[in-house]
């Protein structure tokens, strides 16, 4: 049988829509209970915010990057201002997480997509730019658990080994489809991996395979 990896990550940020603040401790609760190992890119206001949520992802055994400190579209930054802003993203992580997040880097609202300077920008500052294969628009709030779930399961099986799935920390949605679609995927034979387990990842935002989309 080949192998089946699935990444699951998570962009750990402050909500732009109505959500519960407890709802990464309760991603975080279900991911421990279920033993999965996912990736968190983490705004650095966001882990000032709630440090001792952000702790609790690399406790769990989480891979750590880097989302940025003010969660600006990046293409709209000068390369001092990105700079800073990677810079101050970095500071937290490090003071609050106790690690580096270096190479990982995800531009909010994959910005970076067709902007090939902000991606040498971050490549100067040691970063590598991770995009996605399968976005479910958990932040969607017309948008279902179920949704979510067959956004993600359906999209990984069609696309197989190496799918990346990119998951926000703070919808509603996304903490009661988490179980269902880590157990749907081991039964389909998928192992759940961070995504320093996998040999190639998709380039910055938006890739060019086609992105499977929850149904309400």
């Amino acid at each position: 049988m080949s192998e089946f990896r699935v990444a699951l990550t998570f962009d750990a940020e402050h909500p732009d829509r109505p959500a519960a603040f407890s709802n990464a401790d309760r991603l975080l609760d279900e991911l421990d209970r279920l033993d999965v190992s996912g990736t968190f890119f983490v705004q650095g206001r966001w882990a000032e915010a709630f440090p001792a949520t952000a702790r609790r992802i690399v406790d769990g055994g989480h891979l750590v990057g880097n989302h940025s400190h003010y969660h600006a579209r990046m293409p709209l930054l000068t390369a001092d201002g990105l700079a800073t802003d990677v810079a101050d993203a970095e500071g937290a992580i490090r003071e609050h997480l106790g690690v580096d997040p270096r190479p990982w880097f995800r531009c909010p609202f994959g910005s970076a997509a067709d902007h090939p300077v902000v991606v040498e920008r971050l490549t100067a500052l040691g970063y590598r730019e991770v995009g996605w294969h399968i976005d479910p628009q958990d932040w969607e709030p017309t948008n279902s658990p179920e949704g979510v779930v067959r956004a993600v399961v359906d999209g990984a099986l069609a696309r197989g080994d190496g799918t990346v799935v990119l998951d926000h920390t703070w919808p509603d949605q996304t903490v009661v489809a988490i179980p269902i679609i880590v157990g749907r995927l081991r039964d389909a034979g998928a192992t759940l991996v961070r995504l320093d387990a996998l040999p190639e990842l998709p380039g910055p935002g938006r890739v060019a395979a086609p992105q499977v989309v929850g149904n309400r």
